[in-house]
């Protein structure tokens, strides 16, 4: 079990106080410290002053929680900066960050605030984001939060031709920590483009059953090793000629979590997230986990992390 804590960035928004109650459920059920993070604009008047009164209004809001009480230990941590930048470096000190979709800047219509964007891309451990409760899809009930499945599901999206052992193993983890059933999304491109080279003609001269039959059989011996290690999670398979971010977004709807793998883009600019991710986190209803590659592809990721995302057609 880790000792790192789960992190979670609040600023007295609706949405960040939704992301701290999935974060203090996260810590409990790894056992962890929960570390609560504020991060202040620099130089601002009213940080001047709760500066002066030695407190931090934000935190000093949260502590008296009643699902705070049986955490085995929560820090509060406030902390100067911009948030954009800093936010995501807190990711080397947990083992996992948790943010609300949302935060008290933006425009009301955006589906995802950059804080929450800038974090999944570049976070060196798994970043969760929780919706809010009113995109469209979302069930919701009569206190207006969203209604959780009445089966517990936690949904992968893994392109079977990939060897993502980071986002597999984290996705096994959590379901076996839920009582969970995984749901394996993967989608596949058809037809398929011509093949540049002649040796690889046979392959394109089967059938689309022959074909998906294949990434069945692949993706069988990839999940293989993580099954072994967690034999009590149920695990179903899904492979469809259809674009993996929309099975992702529409399995949203009856999971409990959806993991999908960072996928970056190496650019010259900087690390971006692959179209899968970057769709999920925008549509799906239920909160996201966006795993980051392993160390040794992804400089500065560590724990949990890991690659890949969702289909044949992902990333």
């Amino acid at each position: 079990m880790s000792t790192l804590p789960v992190i979670v960035g609040v600023d007295g928004s609706p949405d960040s106080e939704r992301a701290l109650g999935w974060a203090a459920d996260a810590a409990r059920a790894r056992s962890a410290p929960l570390r609560v993070v504020h991060v202040w604009p620099y130089a601002t008047e009213e940080r001047a002053t709760a500066g002066d009164q030695g407190g931090d209004p934000v935190l000093a809001g949260l502590k008296d929680r009643p699902y705070l009480a049986d955490l085995p230990e929560v820090e509060f941590q406030s902390l100067s900066g911009l948030v954009d930048p800093l936010l995501p470096t807190l990711g080397a000190e947990g083992q996992l960050l948790v943010l609300g979709s949302r935060g008290r800047g933006g425009f009301a219509s955006l589906l995802l605030g950059s804080n929450g964007m800038a974090c999944a891309a570049r976070s060196a451990c798994p970043v969760v984001v929780v919706p809010r409760p009113d995109r469209a899809g979302t069930e919701q009930g009569l206190d207006g939060e969203a209604v959780r499945p009445s089966v517990r599901q936690v949904t992968l999206g893994v392109d079977a031709s990939s060897d993502e052992p980071a986002a597999l193993g984290f996705a096994f983890a959590e379901a076996a920590r839920r009582g969970a059933r995984l749901r394996v999304v993967s989608g596949y491109t058809w037809p398929i483009l011509p093949p540049p080279a002649f040796e690889y003609a046979a392959l394109y001269e089967s059938t689309q059953e022959e074909y998906e039959d294949a990434l069945g059989v692949q993706l069988v011996d990839v999940l293989a090793p993580h099954r072994e290690r967690h034999p009590e999670v149920e695990v179903a398979l899904q492979v469809r000629a259809e674009d993996a971010a929309g099975q992702l977004v529409a399995a949203s709807a009856q999971s409990d979590l959806v993991v999908v793998a960072r996928h970056r883009r190496r650019l010259p600019i900087g690390p971006r997230l692959g179209s899968v991710a970057h769709a999920v986190l925008l549509h799906a209803v239920c909160p996201i986990a966006v795993v980051p590659e392993t160390a040794a592809d992804d400089a500065g990721s560590k724990g949990e992390g890991g690659s890949g995302a969702a289909g044949g057609s992902a990333a």
